[in-house]
């Protein structure tokens, strides 16, 4: 019979199974695509809205088109962030459910970690911002969320061979820090509830459960539910997005037989993450991004206010701390090590990338404070996100020889079946 000291030792961010591997993989692949088109809209916003061209941009912006009959005659900027982002909400609420139903995370001692972390880089930056801006206490969930596209395209260029634990602990902790977000946005930032159009949304809502459930793929079948799901939500004074959470959370994630292929949350994960990735989220950047800087002088006094000072140390400090904290704590009272090769100077480098917090953020911010705080937002976010960046990527690029290192050493045994050794029972 072992002894005691024969059980294998608790591990903090354990490598995931090979078939996992490959999914966060190919995720990482998109959203990689993505983040660059996320950067390249913001970068086109910001030299547009500081261009003599400005006004042309705050005219784009406000162009109203839908029905007016149903409530529905919003500006573009409006539909980009209640509508691109709806998507967006979607993709990370099939991910979501998908890593707890069939993904690893389904295992609680995996799932602990990363949920663990969220939460810490959630409460952290909130109460950081609050210590400073306080008597603006309506933005103290700006600095709270994590923005998948934009972290995940500055790991992939600063750490190709990040080991995969690292980038799947990173991931999670940004689905699950959106899926924080925006229960934060329905709980908190829901102004005036109208009822009977929430509760009409079940309607639609249970039409497109059943389709799904029964199999139902069509386009043509599956839109018109889940349009009118996501407009009675929107008519309730519910923020849009939550109708992409609720409707993905109807989506089965396995099949019933293993020989009809897969379930129906990957195949939609699938088809919607390239137009989330690749249409929704730069979208939403460009008509977000775009904010007069008023030169160095305005720039200056703008980032000295307290609530932008409250942002950038929420997401500068607050966030890793919090992630850190967590994390630490998870391994302290569960007596568990880091996996072989990693170290906690890896996971600080994380918990900084972490603090890249874009797309969310921009949008708490524009429902915390409409347009008479959204210069000071825009630009406390845009600066604390970028000097994230730069800060993680100079503690991951100290890095980069092991994970190197380590990537080679994993690579370097598969065998013809193309699966690495390591990933195989003995």
């Amino acid at each position: 019979m072992p002894g005691p000291t024969s059980r294998r030792t608790p591990r903090l961010l354990d490598r995931s199974t090979w078939p996992e591997a490959r999914r966060i993989a190919d995720i990482l692949r998109k959203e990689t695509i993505g983040g660059a088109l996320l950067l390249a809209a913001a970068l086109a916003a910001m030299v547009w809205a500081n261009s003599p061209w400005a006004q042309t941009y705050q005219d784009l912006r406000a162009i109203e088109i839908g029905p007016a009959a149903l409530h529905l005659n919003l500006d573009l900027a409006a539909w980009a962030a209640d509508g691109l982002l709806a998507i967006f909400f979607f993709v990370a609420g099939l991910e979501l459910k998908r890593e707890f139903v069939a993904g690893d995370l389904r295992d609680l001692r995996r799932a602990a970690v990363p949920v663990a972390a969220a939460i810490g880089g959630v409460v952290v930056p909130a109460l950081v911002y609050l210590a400073i801006a306080g008597g603006a206490a309506r933005g103290w969930a700006i600095p709270t969320a994590t923005d998948i596209a934009f972290a995940l395209a500055v790991l992939a260029v600063i750490g190709r061979s990040l080991p995969d634990a690292l980038r799947t602990f990173l991931l999670t902790l940004a689905v699950v820090d959106d899926l924080i977000a925006i229960v934060i946005i329905a709980v908190f930032y829901t102004a005036q509830l109208a009822v009977l159009p929430l509760l009409g949304a079940l309607v639609p809502l249970a039409v497109f459960a059943v389709l799904v459930r029964r199999g139902t793929r069509a386009w043509w079948l599956l839109l018109p539910p889940a349009f009118a799901t996501w407009a009675l939500v929107h008519a309730s004074g519910v923020h849009a997005t939550v109708a992409g959470v609720l409707l993905a959370l109807t989506v089965p994630v396995l099949t019933d037989r293993a020989e009809d292929g897969p379930g129906p949350a990957e195949h939609f994960e699938h088809r919607f993450r390239p137009i989330s990735a690749g249409i929704a989220v730069p979208v939403f950047a460009f008509f977000s991004a775009g904010v007069a800087l008023g030169g160095l002088s305005g720039l200056s006094e703008t980032l000295t206010e307290p609530v932008a000072l409250g942002i950038m140390a929420g997401l500068l400090v607050g966030k890793p701390l919090g992630i850190l904290a967590a994390t630490w704590l998870v391994a302290r009272f569960t007596r568990a090590t880091l996996d072989e090769g990693l170290a906690w100077i890896d996971m600080a480098g994380l918990a900084i990338l972490a603090g890249i917090g874009f797309t969310v953020s921009l949008l708490i911010g524009e429902l915390a404070f409409g347009a008479a705080g959204d210069e000071q937002v825009k630009v406390a976010v845009l600066a604390g996100s970028l000097a994230a960046a730069l800060l993680a990527t100079v503690i991951l690029r100290l890095r980069a020889r092991l994970y190197r290192r380590i990537h080679q050493a994993e690579t370097a045994d598969a065998d013809a079946d193309g699966i690495p050794d390591l990933y195989q029972s003995p």
